[in-house]
């Protein structure tokens, strides 16, 4: 069974990187690969991700690199790469790794505006459907996870081996991983989880309170369980780490960029102005057009989705997209 004793980073973001640190601390020689050449190189002289990850100290044994084929040679490659973007990094990389078939761990949560494609399907497509893929999710914010708090998650793989030989690298004292079989619903609890916390992020701009928040979470809870199994996933996988305990971290944590362009956004501003201001890319606010079409394409119903879209792209007043939302038919839980 192999250790992955050499694994490459795609993405030098906040997850990535972080990812990266954990890979360091059980002994593996880590690289990262950035796509701007100036900030790796930022990166590599100073040890410090002060964009994604501020205040964290870079060992000196991660490596950095601008030729995304540097980190082919790894036996395992981490994807961090935002959806928009993944396809044409794929594309990239896909010459170098094709020979060698080398296992792609998958962190990245949304989906594909284009296609609908979920982040495991993008590369499957680009890389060859012989390239075994596995993708980690759950409650888990970069900045706690390098700051070593105590954090799980889970993977999965259609391949069982290669989720449990990823758990035994990842786990630690202070990082848990438990395996699972639900690919789709990892990938999916991770994509929908984004637009519920728009929805919260909102909630808080407008001034609302905990009962709000509480029943924003559990219905959100219930849409994403419900665009899922449409999809093909299991409905326990939505109680586990990757489902709930996702949702409830992205919804309530001031670390959420997906809730924060929410509150900026039930505050007055308008998503222009918010995105203009930021660093990272916020998954939510262009993953929402692709759960809206899928929703809609598998008639599941989706209204908070469905309402995030509008205020997002219709210019919905926020106020509105609430009162719709408590004054829809009444039914059954």
């Amino acid at each position: 069974m192999s250790a992955f004793a050499r694994v490459g980073v795609l993405g030098d973001g906040g997850w990535g990187t972080a990812v990266a640190l954990l890979a360091h601390a059980r002994g593996r020689s880590v690289t990262i690969w950035g796509a701007f050449p100036d900030y790796v190189e930022e990166q590599r002289r100073t040890r410090q991700n002060p964009r994604f990850l501020p205040g964290i100290e870079i060992p000196e044994g991660i490596a950095y690199t601008a030729d995304a084929a540097a980190v082919a040679d790894a036996d395992l490659l981490v994807s961090a790469v935002p959806t928009p973007f993944l396809r044409s990094v794929a594309r990239k990389i896909a010459p170098h790794l094709r020979p060698k078939r080398t296992p792609v761990l998958s962190l990245t949560k949304g989906l594909e505006q284009e296609t609908l494609a979920r982040p495991s399907e993008i590369l499957r497509a680009e890389l060859g459907r012989r390239v075994p893929i596995a993708v980690l999710s759950g409650p888990s914010h970069a900045i706690e996870v390098a700051r070593g708090l105590p954090t799980t998650v889970a993977v999965a793989s259609a391949s069982r081996g290669l989720a449990s030989r990823i758990q035994r690298l990842l786990s630690g004292d202070a990082f848990r991983v438990y395996t699972n079989a639900d690919l789709a619903g990892l990938e999916l609890g991770g994509a929908v989880k984004n637009v519920i916390a728009v929805a919260a992020g909102i909630c808080d701009g407008l001034g609302y309170g905990d009962n709000t928040k509480a029943a924003l979470i559990t219905r959100g809870l219930v849409e994403i369980a419900a665009i899922g199994r449409a999809l093909g996933a299991r409905r326990e996988t939505f109680t586990g780490l990757a489902g709930l305990g996702d949702l409830v971290t992205t919804c309530t944590s001031r670390h959420g960029r997906n809730r924060a362009i929410g509150e900026a956004i039930g505050g007055g501003k308008s998503l222009p102005e918010v995105l203009a201001g930021m660093a990272q890319v916020p998954e939510g606010a262009f993953t929402v057009k692709a759960v809206r079409e899928l929703a809609r394409r598998r008639r599941v119903p989706a209204p908070i989705s469905e309402e995030v879209y509008r205020v997002l792209y219709e210019g919905k007043d926020p106020r509105a997209a609430v009162r719709d939302l408590m004054t829809r038919p009444l039914g059954r839980e």
